[in-house]
């Protein structure tokens, strides 16, 4: 199991202090990757600068899928660079990677906000009580991974020691910054557009 399926689990199980926008949850899983290869020693870091180390077999297929991704020296690819590209899309690459393992089904009476447009619940698994005792163990990465997309936990969260892994979480903390200010921008711009139409009485 990984850092980023912990994450998912935790994401599904609970209680979050805002709305759990897909984009956050896609930069934070991006995040807990790429710890993980730090931690394996299949990536590592130059100042900001993620760099490959030539090591691609991680024992699990998505990290094996994101050692592969990581750029090229010559490319220079930041942290941040590194969340925005391999984040895209990438909870609903591990939201269905679940489904394909057996691990999540179809409930009509609960729903999950990261999963807008279905209704779906947890299977009881190995992995899910994995993630549960690491969130029990206030776990510094995992909680400081959650709590930067605003899922609760057990005040105040603990940091993880300055290094590579602190590098890693402020990028996500700046990320998921950014985009929120993103989404106020385009809604700011939408309320402008639909005000505009209605004193020009359409």
């Amino acid at each position: 199991m990984t850092t980023a399926r912990d994450l998912l689990f935790v994401a599904m199980d609970m209680p979050s202090s805002r709305t759990l926008e897909r984009g956050d949850l896609s930069l934070a899983l991006a995040g807990a990757e790429l710890i993980d290869l730090l931690g394996l020693g299949a990536a590592t870091l130059d100042g900001e600068f993620v760099l490959p180390t030539g090591l691609l077999d991680t024992a699990d297929p998505q990290l094996d899928l994101a050692a592969a991704a990581v750029a090229p020296v010559a490319d220079g690819e930041t942290v941040e660079d590194w969340l925005w590209r391999r984040g895209r899309g990438l909870s609903d690459t591990y939201v269905a990677a679940l489904e394909a393992d057996g691990l999540l089904g179809r409930e009509e009476r609960r729903r999950f906000l990261v999963l807008r447009t279905s209704r779906m619940v947890l299977a009881d698994s190995a992995g899910r009580r994995r993630a549960a005792h690491r969130w029990a163990a206030d776990e510094p990465v995992l909680l400081a991974l959650a709590d930067a997309v605003g899922i609760s936990g057990p005040p105040p969260v603990p940091e993880p020691r300055p290094g590579p892994d602190a590098t890693v979480l402020a990028g996500v903390r700046h990320a998921v910054a950014e985009l929120a200010a993103e989404r106020r921008r385009r809604a700011h711009r939408l309320d402008e557009a639909h005000q505009t139409s209605v004193r020009r009485g359409f």
